[in-house]
């Protein structure tokens, strides 16, 4: 028998790793279907424009993304498309320019401040140097000489970040950053969720949604973490109660949500659950008490963890996860600002006279006796003599005597 039988288990891959390749040829096919399509609709839109006498402009043409491989690109090109005449939406919500720039996918809010300011932006043929200009569903955006309009290709990846990546878009001193790992996911401009430092490891979300970034970082939804934590020493049980306890810090107090020794055996490595988003919180706790954390992983956030998904590898998030995310602790939050805008009760509460009592109802004696100036003297409480029950005698002192009865006619009454 030749190797060739044993070939099919030699390097299998993981089921995840092939999944996620049939993904992206399926999705590779359908873009390639649909550009074909659209480029056929408006070569025979241009012909029936044609006959009329009616010249058709071509849309602005996107530069290609230097990433991209001109040779594995689809034969069909969208350079023929046409254009609507009628003017498009930019946007469906009002927000400052340097904030559409952002959703466009141009760069972050703050570069777009520079940008905004140096005169490379257009709003409606005219020059705008002012990034708090709220652009109107009706403006025209121009960059670089390309019209802009939202965002809508919405993407969510979740990264099992590996050590010495700096969670950030672009780093000046030119250390490698989250986005090198996740080149081949998307040509969208994504951005982390939150930060994980250079030594820290686990789960880490990108997406290009600002609205779920603003969700998921905002104190007041409370989104929980899990970290597993290395120490250099065995974490003692008085230090472990302090923690529990709750510690102060110098930034101010700091509670954990649970704390677990990971493993029996082992006491220098502890779980922590924690929904505090403050930097480098969970190393400040366990240096504050003179333990060096020699590593540090993150194993769950917002519900999700890293289960089928190797260090440095990433994967989209499915609809489920998105629809759980966008809605998630929202309960909490409402129930917060509820307590928040409910007014303080006084200790002490002012008496009510009801409508009944105005009447002369209701009063009690007591209440009458104090309204005309006398002592009230409460009457004494009537004590109710138990009775002593008398037990009868027994017609049968055993079961079988009552059994006999039975059964003999003649003791029957």
């Amino acid at each position: 028998m030749g190797q060739d039988a044993f070939k099919k288990f030699i390097n299998p891959k993981k089921n995840s790793v092939v999944k996620e390749e049939i993904r992206q040829d399926k999705k590779k096919a359908r873009k390639e279907k649909r550009e074909y399509f659209d480029t056929k609709k408006a070569e025979e839109y241009k012909a029936r424009q044609a006959k009329k006498g009616i010249v058709v402009k071509d849309k602005v043409e996107r530069a290609p993304h230097p990433s991209s491989d001109p040779s594995k690109k689809p034969i069909a090109k969208i350079a023929a498309k046409p254009t609507v005449v009628k003017k498009q939406l930019t946007t469906e919500v009002v927000m400052p320019l340097n904030k559409f720039l952002a959703h466009c996918g141009v760069c972050s809010r703050r570069d777009a401040v520079t940008i905004i300011t140096q005169g490379s932006v257009k709003v409606n043929g005219a020059v705008a140097t002012e990034p708090g200009y709220k652009v109107q569903q009706t403006d025209e955006i121009i960059y670089n000489g390309k019209i802009l309009f939202v965002t809508k290709n919405l993407v969510y990846i979740l990264l099992n970040k590996p050590k010495d990546y700096i969670t950030t878009t672009d780093d000046p001193q030119g250390r490698k950053t989250v986005l090198e790992l996740i080149k081949q996911a998307t040509v969208e401009r994504v951005y982390p969720i939150g930060r994980l430092d250079r030594n820290t490891s686990g789960v880490l979300l990108l997406t290009n949604d600002g609205d779920l970034t603003q969700k998921l970082s905002h104190p007041s939804y409370e989104i929980t973490k899990i970290y597993e934590v290395k120490l250099d020493k065995p974490l003692t049980k008085v230090d472990f109660d302090k923690v529990l306890a709750g510690l102060i810090l110098e930034d101010g107090a700091v509670y954990v949500d649970s704390l677990a020794y990971s493993d029996p055996k082992d006491k220098s490595i502890i779980g922590i659950e924690i929904h505090s988003g403050r930097n480098r919180i969970v190393r400040r706790i366990f240096e504050s008490m003179g333990y060096d954390v020699k590593g540090l992983d993150r194993v769950m956030y917002a519900g999700l963890t890293k289960k089928n998904v190797e260090r440095s590898k990433w994967r989209y998030l499915s609809e489920k996860e998105i629809r759980v995310l966008k809605y998630m602790n929202e309960s909490k939050r409402s129930a917060k600002k509820t307590k928040d805008a409910e007014p303080v009760k006084s200790a002490v509460k002012p008496e009510v006279i009801s409508d009944d009592k105005r009447k002369g109802k209701d009063y009690t004696n007591q209440e009458i006796a104090a309204a005309l100036g006398e002592e009230f003297v409460a009457p004494e409480k009537v004590k109710r003599e138990r009775e002593i029950k008398i037990p009868k005698p027994r017609k049968f002192k055993t079961h079988s005597e009552k059994k006999a009865s039975k059964n003999n006619p003649l003791g029957k009454k």
